[in-house]
């Protein structure tokens, strides 16, 4: 008897002080589950924002991201809206109406107002703003121990206003009264009720305009002139130049180049004769234009024209040619050659060089054209293929291709405007595609799309069915998730009633 009790009371101390530790025990293995699961949650997690997401509703929705490529697009109503993220790039855009794309790394950014009518373009350093190229703004900032912004505004031709750094601030408001100063290739301009009014500075030469353009004066150092167009005129500078007209344009002639070592006279009797005599050239011309004869001695150059330009022979050291219009033309010369055949039919052109190559084919200017593009030293190519129209085909020089079609503009303007702004508005089908085998295609903006990228595959036909495989499964959608099967490892399972629950089965 003494004996069982002490049996019972060594078990009952053995379950007392061991109970502590086996609780511990447990505790720790429920923890490690946990873990283990919490772990699952978040490479599942992490799985799924690798994989992207994809959400359509055609035509009213589009949204798709990449978190490994640092990528996202919406697009609402097909191509009408878009918001695009791409590393540092922002794409947003209202077509036909604005297109913006900018860098948040470095603060720069381009807009199209319904192009060609306005852009503009803004940097740190500058600023820029256009409308139908007659009104144009533009800030920049000076580099100096204070930086500055300086400024000029232009709404071509009845107001322009800047500052020159020689001259200083400057205002015009044409025909009243104004001011410029270095912009359209002249030093100065002044001008009081123009036409009553002008005058222009270029080089020390002064050019004064009274009712613009019958008469004129011109003075400077050494050098004087006047005109009473079309009449007469003359004017010259001692040891530089002599120049003369009777009225115009039936008799010209002229000496320029008198300080240097190529003097030159030319007289022009139009249109019976003309001629051009220098010590590196010379050039006759009868019955304009139906014959002329030109020697280049610089150039090395001779060049005979039968009513120019149908008819023409040039023979030299560096180019060689010869036309027969409209049937047969050639030139070459050593970076390259260009033909016409049945003008303007077809035109084929090569530019050859060590850094730089190019090929053009062409058919009645913009109907067909194919530009072919590559670089020696570094092996990169590139093309562009258009059928107005058609299509648009392009190889950029990373190997990535891409189809659209129609092409309505792009043949004829190949402008990054129409590119960006309202090429995608009549583009009925896109694809593009690269060396790897990845690719994307997208008919009636993305009523059918379709995406491979490696072994993954992605493609929809809205409402009807879609489809989408990668590494981890696979999920078949039909009408947009009335059924819907999946595949995740070894499971599989099915959702009805586009429920987010339904029968699995298999090992996960």
């Amino acid at each position: 008897m003494t004996r069982s009790v002490t049996s019972i009371t060594a078990l009952l101390a053995l379950l007392l002080f061991s109970a502590p530790g086996h609780a511990e025990q447990e505790a720790k293995q429920e923890a490690k589950q946990e873990a283990k699961q919490e772990a699952k949650q978040e490479a599942k997690q992490e799985a799924k924002q690798e994989e992207g997401t994809i959400f359509t509703l055609w035509p009213l929705v589009d949204y798709r991201e990449s978190p490994r490529e640092r990528y996202s697009n919406l697009s609402i109503l097909g191509p009408l809206f878009k918001y695009q993220k791409s590393g540092d790039n922002r794409d947003l855009a209202l077509r036909p109406l604005f297109y913006r794309t900018s860098n948040t790394r470095e603060k720069a950014s381009s807009t199209y107002y319904l192009y060609p009518v306005a852009s503009s373009e803004n940097t740190p350093e500058t600023g820029n703003a256009e409308v139908l190229q007659l009104f144009r703004t533009s800030t920049f900032r000076k580099e100096e121990a204070e930086p500055q912004r300086e400024s000029s505004t232009m709404l071509f031709p009845f107001y322009v206003s800047g500052e020159s750094e020689k001259y200083g601030p400057y205002r015009a408001l044409f025909p009243i009264y104004g001011d410029i100063y270095e912009r359209f290739w002249r030093d100065e301009y002044h001008f009081v009720l123009f036409p009553l009014y002008g005058s222009t500075v270029k080089k020390g030469t002064t050019t004064r305009h009274y009712l613009w353009p019958i008469f004129a004066t011109t003075s400077g150092e050494n050098e004087s002139g006047f005109d009473v167009f079309p009449l007469y005129g003359q004017s010259h500078k001692t040891g530089v130049y002599e120049k003369r007209f009777v009225l115009w344009p039936f008799y010209t002639s002229e000496k320029t180049g008198l300080n240097t070592d190529n003097p030159t006279e030319k007289k022009f009797i139009f249109p019976l004769y003309a001629s051009t005599d220098s010590p590196k050239r010379t050039s006759r011309s009868y019955l304009w234009p139906f014959f002329g004869y030109t020697e280049d001695r610089g150039k090395k150059v001779e060049e005979v024209d039968y009513f120019w330009p149908f008819f023409t022979k040039v023979r030299g050291e560096k180019k060689n040619g010869d036309s027969f219009l409209p049937f047969y033309s050639h030139e070459s010369y050593p970076e390259g050659d260009k033909t016409w055949y049945m003008w303007p039919l077809y035109k084929h052109e090569e530019l050859k060089s060590d850094i730089f190559g190019q090929e053009q084919d062409r058919v009645l200017f913009f109907l067909y054209r194919d530009n072919r593009e590559y670089w020696p030293k570094d092996g990169n190519q590139r093309r562009r293929t258009t059928l107005w129209p058609l299509y648009l085909y392009r190889k950029n020089t990373d190997g990535v291709s891409s189809f659209s079609f129609p092409a309505l503009l792009e043949p004829i303007l190949d402008k990054d405007g129409i590119e960006k702004e309202w090429a995608p508005l009549w583009r009925l089908y896109q694809r593009r595609w690269d060396e790897a085998g990845n690719s994307t295609s997208s008919l009636l903006w993305n009523l059918f799309w379709h995406e491979r990228r490696g072994d993954d595959l992605a493609y929809e036909l809205f409402p009807l069915i879609s489809y989408r495989r990668t590494d981890k499964g696979r999920e078949l959608k039909l009408l947009k998730g009335l059924i819907s099967l999946k595949r995740d490892g070894g499971q599989e399972g099915v959702n009805l009633f586009w429920l987010p629950f339904g029968p699995k089965w298999g090992d996960k």
